[in-house]
């Protein structure tokens, strides 16, 4: 039987009291069922004798004897919980006033208040997970759209542990193969052939590579695709903006230069979680403070994934050709999306036929889009949105695609890239085994800080220090 390298009992909630109809209070460590048993008492046999994966039913007493509330106890046995330890969970009314009365009791029986990510760090420490798991825990409980939540439950079932285990597992035998070379180094004995090596590691590293890769992309996953609204003054981003939200989030003037500063808001689309950035509008200007936000303008628009240039339909050719080159200009379409929108359509000539043209949408090579838009009336708003969705279509991906979404994660795989790219580029200067054996154990090294085979006890405090606590 496994056993707890812990030898306290901690307790924490796992709800929050009043916000709703009942609370769930966990403990866990090596006297969790003989805490909960002083604590809770039931009618017949006690909770510290209670069959594993059962709930009872019984009543919390305090000092004087009086009843404090009736209570469900889940009952866990080590090592088929959570943390690998015996836990128990005790679910209660939601009043902050009953769930704190029970913890103290908890407390006074031995238990002690649980640290933000205790619980999850134990499931960690005891094999139950390893650490990239344990922080898909944190990533599940935050996700906000079906994207990242899909992302996060691949992670936590365990995928890109396995593609980690798998690289790890190749490059181990290319070391252990060079280390028996060091060891019959006066025979001139060569175990691993190179060229095989050679094949082997650019297999490895573009693997690799393609996990680091899809960081930018997970990252949007995570904290929702950025779009910035970009444009001249007066354009209307900000009206665009609160038609998006259907809400009145950003102030709408019509005195140029309204905006002086970014204005951030999501909004799930389809279950795709987009970051919209209502920028300041772009122009010459001698204001010093409006300058900064044209400046902040220019920097959301490098960082956005997609792009939606606002133009004004009422303007002249000449302006807004000369608006869309600046903004073209600035970008890297090999990972941003252009969404061009003629706005203020509603003013135009009536014998326009603006839902002619919006049948029209020219899409070219996936990094362009034009659409004719009223953000004042709305025309347009649910054309718009399928545009951004279908920006995104590779999030329409196979639920156990692995997709880096974790900052950790990407560094430590371009750690891992570059110590593997000297090993490659040394096979072919003829250098020594121990050397190249070094760089290897250097890329294991750093693959092995994702899983936690090799992370230092400060960085695991630092990692589940970010987590809410009873979890």
């Amino acid at each position: 039987m496994e056993h707890s390298f812990f030898e306290d009992t901690i307790a924490a909630p796992a709800t929050v009291p009043g916000t709703g109809a009942v609370t769930m209070l966990r403990v866990s460590g090596p006297e969790a069922l003989q805490i909960v048993s002083e604590v809770v008492k039931c009618k017949s046999r006690s909770i510290e004798d209670t069959v594993a994966n059962s709930i009872r039913y019984g009543i919390v007493y305090d000092e004087a004897g009086s009843p404090v509330d009736e209570v469900l106890v889940s009952v866990f046995k080590a090592p088929h919980s959570y943390t690998g330890e015996d836990s128990a969970e005790i679910t209660c009314h939601a009043s902050s006033y009953v769930a704190s009365e029970i913890l103290r009791l908890l407390c006074d029986a031995g238990a002690r208040m649980a640290s933000p990510g205790e619980f999850t760090r134990r499931a960690f420490v005891n094999g139950k997970m390893d650490l990239a798991q344990a922080e898909a825990v944190a990533d599940v409980i935050s996700s906000s759209s079906s994207a990242s939540l899909r992302v996060a439950m691949n992670q936590l079932r365990g995928g890109f542990s396995s593609e980690l285990k798998e690289i790890r597992s190749r490059l181990l035998e290319i070391t252990s193969l060079l280390e028996l070379e060091l060891d019959f180094s006066e025979e001139d004995v060569e175990f691993a052939d190179r060229s095989k090596m050679a094949s082997l590691l650019d297999e490895v590293i573009r693997h690799i590579v393609g996990l680091a890769s899809s960081f930018r992309y997970g990252n949007a996953i995570r904290n929702g695709i950025p779009v910035a609204i970009v444009g001249a003054v007066n354009a209307g981003k900000s009206t665009l903006l609160n038609a998006l939200l259907g809400d009145d989030r950003a102030i709408v003037s019509d005195i140029p230069g309204t905006t002086r500063d970014t204005v951030e808001e999501t909004l799930t689309i389809d279950g795709i979680l987009f970051r919209f950035i209502d920028t300041a509008g772009l122009r010459d200007s001698s204001d010093t403070v409006e300058k900064i936000g044209i400046s902040r303008s220019y920097r959301k628009l490098s960082e956005a994934s997609v792009v939606l240039a606002l133009l004004d339909s009422t303007a002249s050719e000449e302006e807004n050709g000369t608006l869309i080159s600046d903004i073209v200009g600035r970008m890297d379409f090999s990972v941003q999306k252009l969404v061009v929108l003629f706005n203020k359509v509603d003013i135009l000539v009536p014998n326009i036929n603006v839902t002619l043209l919006n049948k029209d949408v020219s899409l070219a090579d996936n990094n362009y889009i034009k659409l004719f838009f009223s953000a004042k009336t709305g025309f347009g708003v649910d054309l718009l949105k399928k545009a951004l969705v279908s920006t995104q279509k590779d999030l329409s991906l196979d639920s156990d695609q692995t997709i880096v979404t974790n900052i950790r994660h990407y560094e430590a795989l371009r750690n891992a890239t570059s110590a593997l790219q000297k090993v490659r580029t040394s096979l072919s200067s003829g250098i020594t085994p121990d050397l190249l054996a070094e760089d290897l154990r250097d890329a294991l090294h750093h693959l092995g800080t994702i899983t936690g085979e090799v992370t230092p006890d400060e960085v695991l405090g630092e990692i589940f220090g970010r987590f809410c606590i009873g979890k």
